[in-house]
């Protein structure tokens, strides 16, 4: 069957290309990632409403929020998730669970504790620096998430959490406020780990011997999949760069897809796929 995906204009041989290919839709948009250049005439918001703005239109075709999967539209200025579709129960703030927010992966705290400015005032001394303008922007370390769930992590790192507590319904994420550490659903875990490998390669930022280890057995089990690449896709247009830890596992999925296979995990997220 041939298939053919939307790309960015000017790259007619690589539109034939894909159109012509007769693998999987995931296979197809990984090659064809790999076909792009490295960057792309496009500058990196420099706010964060910017990048908020940008997100949305981004998500506009697979609204669905990161931890708990619920899908979301905009009423008015504001982004709203199905609540009832997707099981889940507010903890204990119905109004912010009312929402969707944009929620820095690796939280602005913890890059920002890495930048002189915080130390001289926090977040609002960090406004004038520009380097944690362009971190705080990254659109590859923003997600959608439930507004309560988005505060309920505040600025805790990510780990294992003792027992299935299910405090937001169905929504697979469990926080534990003594120990500060949050724990996402399975398959979300390759997700975070590969934008915290971005955040410290592209930034200069440290991690921890432990959370790298954690990091990296997260990206093992929860390989790439159809939507990470297309997400990827879509914020190189916008923002200028891609995120190489997620461009390699367009890799894989090519290798599985020779072998006539697709990695677990690798959905069918993309317009165009089956």
């Amino acid at each position: 069957m041939r298939r053919i995906f939307f790309v960015p204009t000017g790259l007619g041989a690589v539109r034939r290309g894909v159109s012509a290919c007769r693998w999987h839709g995931v296979n197809a948009l990984a090659a064809l990632l790999m076909l792009l250049p490295a960057s792309a005439p496009a500058d990196q918001p420099m706010s964060f409403s910017t990048a908020k703005r940008e997100l949305a239109a981004i998500y506009s075709s697979n609204a669905q929020s990161f931890y708990c999967g619920c899908r979301f539209s905009a009423i008015g200025k504001r982004l709203s998730p199905d609540l009832a579709a997707c099981g889940y129960q507010p903890r204990k703030n119905a109004n912010r669970a009312s929402r969707i927010e944009w929620e820095h992966l690796m939280p602005a705290w913890a890059f920002g504790h890495q930048r002189q400015c915080w130390q001289q005032g926090g977040r609002r001394a960090c406004r004038k620096d520009p380097e944690f303008r362009r971190m705080e922007s990254d659109m590859h370390n923003l997600v959608p998430a439930i507004g309560e769930v988005n505060g309920d992590r505040s600025n805790y790192g990510y780990g294992m959490v003792a027992g299935e507590s299910r405090a937001y319904g169905r929504c697979d994420v469990e926080v534990d406020f003594k120990a500060r550490v949050a724990e996402p659903a399975e398959g979300v875990r390759g997700d975070i780990a590969r934008t915290y490998f971005y955040m410290r390669d592209r930034y200069g930022l440290r991690l921890s011997r432990q959370e790298t280890r954690l990091l990296e057995a997260w990206n093992r089990a929860d390989p790439v999949d159809a939507w990470e690449l297309e997400r990827n896709r879509r914020i190189r247009l916008v923002q200028g760069n891609g995120n190489p830890h997620v461009e390699a596992g367009a890799h894989a999925l090519v290798s599985a897809g020779a072998a006539g296979g697709v990695p677990t995990g690798a959905g069918s997220l993309m317009p165009g796929a089956e």
